[in-house]
Protein backbone atom coordinates (compact mmCIF):
# COMPACT_ATOMS: atom_id res chain seq x y z
CA UNK A 1 0.00 0.00 0.00
CA UNK A 2 1.00 4.01 -1.18
CA UNK A 3 0.08 6.50 1.97
CA UNK A 4 0.09 9.86 0.23
CA UNK A 5 0.99 11.68 3.60
CA UNK A 6 2.36 14.77 5.21
CA UNK A 7 4.22 14.75 8.39
CA UNK A 8 2.68 16.93 10.52
CA UNK A 9 -1.48 16.16 8.83
CA UNK A 10 -2.72 14.57 11.98
CA UNK A 11 -5.28 13.01 9.20
CA UNK A 12 -2.50 11.31 8.14
CA UNK A 13 -1.17 10.63 11.73
CA UNK A 14 -4.40 8.66 12.36
CA UNK A 15 -3.77 6.33 9.02
CA UNK A 16 -0.31 5.73 9.64
CA UNK A 17 -1.38 4.99 13.49
CA UNK A 18 -3.89 2.32 12.27
CA UNK A 19 -1.43 0.75 9.28
CA UNK A 20 1.17 0.29 12.25
CA UNK A 21 -1.24 -1.41 14.53
CA UNK A 22 -2.41 -3.64 12.33
CA UNK A 23 1.08 -4.46 11.61
CA UNK A 24 0.44 -3.60 7.44
CA UNK A 25 3.63 -3.11 5.35
CA UNK A 26 3.46 0.68 3.09
CA UNK A 27 4.78 3.18 1.67
CA UNK A 28 5.23 6.62 2.56
CA UNK A 29 4.62 9.16 -0.56
CA UNK A 30 5.38 12.67 1.12
CA UNK A 31 3.06 15.79 -0.39
CA UNK A 32 4.62 18.77 1.14
CA UNK A 33 1.18 20.86 2.60
CA UNK A 34 3.03 24.32 2.89
CA UNK A 35 4.65 24.04 -0.53
CA UNK A 36 1.12 23.19 -1.63
CA UNK A 37 1.32 20.48 -3.55
CA UNK A 38 -1.76 19.40 -2.30
CA UNK A 39 -3.31 21.17 -4.79
CA UNK A 40 -0.92 20.53 -7.88
CA UNK A 41 -2.26 18.92 -11.09
CA UNK A 42 -0.23 16.23 -10.60
CA UNK A 43 -1.44 15.49 -6.82
CA UNK A 44 -5.04 16.19 -7.78
CA UNK A 45 -4.90 13.72 -10.39
CA UNK A 46 -4.67 11.73 -7.95
CA UNK A 47 -6.94 12.55 -5.43
CA UNK A 48 -9.18 15.23 -6.63
CA UNK A 49 -10.17 16.72 -3.43
CA UNK A 50 -6.44 17.66 -2.92
CA UNK A 51 -5.92 16.49 0.51
CA UNK A 52 -3.92 13.68 2.83
CA UNK A 53 -4.51 11.19 3.06
CA UNK A 54 -4.55 9.13 0.53
CA UNK A 55 -3.79 5.75 0.35
CA UNK A 56 -3.58 3.49 -2.90
CA UNK A 57 -4.30 -0.10 -2.48
CA UNK A 58 -3.33 -1.88 -5.67
CA UNK A 59 -4.86 0.49 -7.71
CA UNK A 60 -7.94 1.78 -5.58
CA UNK A 61 -7.30 5.12 -4.10
CA UNK A 62 -9.02 5.80 -1.19
CA UNK A 63 -9.74 9.21 0.64
CA UNK A 64 -10.35 10.57 4.06
CA UNK A 65 -8.93 9.55 6.96
CA UNK A 66 -11.62 7.59 9.02
CA UNK A 67 -13.32 6.03 5.78
CA UNK A 68 -9.51 4.38 5.27
CA UNK A 69 -9.68 3.16 9.00
CA UNK A 70 -12.31 1.85 8.88
CA UNK A 71 -11.43 -0.26 5.09
CA UNK A 72 -8.21 -1.44 6.46
CA UNK A 73 -10.35 -2.87 9.49
CA UNK A 74 -12.88 -4.39 6.97
CA UNK A 75 -9.98 -6.17 4.33
CA UNK A 76 -7.10 -6.11 6.52
CA UNK A 77 -6.09 -8.83 9.17
CA UNK A 78 -4.69 -7.60 12.65
CA UNK A 79 -5.89 -5.64 16.08
CA UNK A 80 -9.54 -4.33 15.17
CA UNK A 81 -10.05 -0.43 14.96
CA UNK A 82 -13.31 -0.97 15.68
CA UNK A 83 -15.05 -2.81 18.40
CA UNK A 84 -17.55 -6.02 17.53
CA UNK A 85 -20.02 -4.95 19.98
CA UNK A 86 -22.29 -1.85 18.18
CA UNK A 87 -22.76 0.02 21.14
CA UNK A 88 -18.83 0.26 21.45
CA UNK A 89 -18.62 0.86 17.54
CA UNK A 90 -20.86 4.03 18.07
CA UNK A 91 -18.79 4.98 21.11
CA UNK A 92 -15.33 4.94 19.11
CA UNK A 93 -16.74 6.63 16.13
CA UNK A 94 -18.23 9.63 18.54
CA UNK A 95 -15.06 9.92 20.07
CA UNK A 96 -12.88 9.75 16.68
CA UNK A 97 -15.46 12.34 15.14
CA UNK A 98 -15.72 14.71 18.23
CA UNK A 99 -11.69 14.80 16.70
CA UNK A 100 -12.07 14.83 13.46
CA UNK A 101 -15.11 16.34 12.72
CA UNK A 102 -15.45 19.37 15.51
CA UNK A 103 -11.83 20.08 16.51
CA UNK A 104 -9.84 19.52 13.08
CA UNK A 105 -11.61 21.25 10.75
CA UNK A 106 -11.42 24.73 12.64
CA UNK A 107 -7.44 24.26 13.28
CA UNK A 108 -5.91 22.90 9.79
CA UNK A 109 -3.83 23.97 8.00
CA UNK A 110 -6.02 25.84 5.25
CA UNK A 111 -8.65 27.24 7.93
CA UNK A 112 -5.06 29.25 9.84
CA UNK A 113 -4.09 30.24 6.07
CA UNK A 114 -7.39 31.82 5.38
CA UNK A 115 -8.12 33.53 8.76
CA UNK A 116 -4.37 34.80 8.97
CA UNK A 117 -4.38 36.19 5.23
CA UNK A 118 -8.01 37.00 5.49
CA UNK A 119 -8.53 38.83 9.05
CA UNK A 120 -4.71 40.34 9.07
CA UNK A 121 -4.09 38.13 12.05
CA UNK A 122 -0.42 38.43 13.31
CA UNK A 123 1.16 34.59 14.51
CA UNK A 124 -0.73 35.38 17.87
CA UNK A 125 -3.66 36.09 16.79
CA UNK A 126 -3.92 32.64 14.66
CA UNK A 127 -1.92 30.48 18.35
CA UNK A 128 -5.37 32.42 19.83
CA UNK A 129 -7.70 31.20 17.26
CA UNK A 130 -6.26 27.47 17.18
CA UNK A 131 -6.06 27.75 21.23
CA UNK A 132 -9.49 28.44 21.92
CA UNK A 133 -10.73 26.14 19.76
CA UNK A 134 -8.69 23.71 21.41
CA UNK A 135 -9.80 24.24 24.77
CA UNK A 136 -13.09 23.81 23.95
CA UNK A 137 -12.36 20.57 21.73
CA UNK A 138 -10.40 19.24 24.90
CA UNK A 139 -13.09 20.14 27.41
CA UNK A 140 -15.82 18.35 25.40
CA UNK A 141 -13.04 15.07 25.43
CA UNK A 142 -11.88 14.99 28.46
CA UNK A 143 -16.16 15.38 29.34
CA UNK A 144 -16.94 12.36 27.20
CA UNK A 145 -14.70 10.12 29.04
CA UNK A 146 -15.57 10.68 31.97
CA UNK A 147 -19.17 10.86 31.55
CA UNK A 148 -18.94 7.30 29.39
CA UNK A 149 -16.59 5.48 31.98
CA UNK A 150 -15.34 3.20 29.37
CA UNK A 151 -12.27 4.20 29.20
CA UNK A 152 -9.03 2.64 30.56
CA UNK A 153 -5.39 2.76 29.09
CA UNK A 154 -7.23 3.94 25.70
CA UNK A 155 -10.27 5.61 25.13
CA UNK A 156 -12.50 2.25 25.44
CA UNK A 157 -10.68 0.08 28.29
CA UNK A 158 -7.61 -1.55 27.63
CA UNK A 159 -8.41 -1.65 23.46
CA UNK A 160 -6.16 0.56 21.27
CA UNK A 161 -9.00 1.82 18.50
CA UNK A 162 -9.73 4.32 15.61
CA UNK A 163 -10.18 6.48 18.97
CA UNK A 164 -6.41 6.41 19.79
CA UNK A 165 -5.55 7.13 16.48
CA UNK A 166 -7.77 10.42 16.14
CA UNK A 167 -6.79 10.98 20.03
CA UNK A 168 -2.97 10.93 19.55
CA UNK A 169 -2.30 13.38 16.60
CA UNK A 170 -4.72 15.74 18.45
CA UNK A 171 -2.47 16.12 21.40
CA UNK A 172 0.82 16.79 19.22
CA UNK A 173 -0.60 19.55 17.25
CA UNK A 174 -2.04 20.94 20.71
CA UNK A 175 1.39 20.73 22.44
CA UNK A 176 3.35 21.65 19.01
CA UNK A 177 0.76 25.27 19.88
CA UNK A 178 1.76 25.02 23.28
CA UNK A 179 -1.92 25.01 24.91
CA UNK A 180 -2.40 24.37 28.27
CA UNK A 181 -3.24 20.43 28.39
CA UNK A 182 -3.12 19.91 32.34
CA UNK A 183 -6.82 20.25 32.63
CA UNK A 184 -7.40 17.02 30.82
CA UNK A 185 -6.00 14.32 32.62
CA UNK A 186 -7.86 11.68 31.39
CA UNK A 187 -6.82 12.28 28.00
CA UNK A 188 -3.35 12.85 28.64
CA UNK A 189 -3.05 9.62 30.66
CA UNK A 190 -4.73 7.91 27.39
CA UNK A 191 -2.22 9.51 25.21
CA UNK A 192 1.00 8.78 27.66
CA UNK A 193 -0.33 5.03 27.21
CA UNK A 194 -0.37 5.15 23.78
CA UNK A 195 2.75 6.71 23.15
CA UNK A 196 4.39 3.68 25.27
CA UNK A 197 3.27 1.66 21.71
CA UNK A 198 5.91 1.04 18.82
CA UNK A 199 2.88 1.58 16.45
CA UNK A 200 2.55 5.00 17.82
CA UNK A 201 5.52 5.81 18.45
CA UNK A 202 6.65 4.68 14.99
CA UNK A 203 3.80 7.03 13.10
CA UNK A 204 4.34 10.17 15.07
CA UNK A 205 5.72 13.45 12.79
CA UNK A 206 9.15 13.49 13.21
CA UNK A 207 10.11 9.77 12.74
CA UNK A 208 8.60 10.36 9.02
CA UNK A 209 11.07 10.50 5.82
CA UNK A 210 9.93 14.11 5.01
CA UNK A 211 10.83 15.51 8.64
CA UNK A 212 14.05 16.25 7.65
Amino acid sequence: MKLYTFFRSSASFRVRIALNLKGIAWESVPVNLPKSEHVEARFKAINPQGLVPALDDSGRLLSQSLAIIEYLDEVCPGPKMLPGDAFERAYVRAFSQLIACEIHPLNNLRVLKYIKRTYKLDDEGVNAWYRHWIAEGFASMEAFLLNERKHGRHVLGDQATMADCCLVPQVFNAQRYECDLKPYPAVMEIFDQCMQLDAFVAAQPMKQPDAA
